[in-house]
């Protein structure tokens, strides 16, 4: 079965400051959620779309989660 790259890393902003850092299958549902607290904030996308599994560790190793 073929690996599916469905699952972007992001980084919540405010200004400059990242707020939140994560992973998603919907960046603006995603961006939306995040707004409801910081309304001013915004997404930044991390890389390419990857697989859940390398978003994942990457959330990890950022200390994300």
């Amino acid at each position: 079965m073929p690996k599916r790259y469905d699952t972007y890393k992001y980084q919540f902003k405010v200004g400059n400051k990242i707020v939140h850092g994560g992973i998603t299958n919907d960046l603006e549902r995603r961006e939306q959620e995040h707004k409801q607290d910081h309304p001013k904030g915004h997404i930044t996308q991390v890389g390419r779309k990857t697989t859940e599994e390398a978003a994942r560790k990457w959330e990890k190793e950022k200390g994300y989660t």
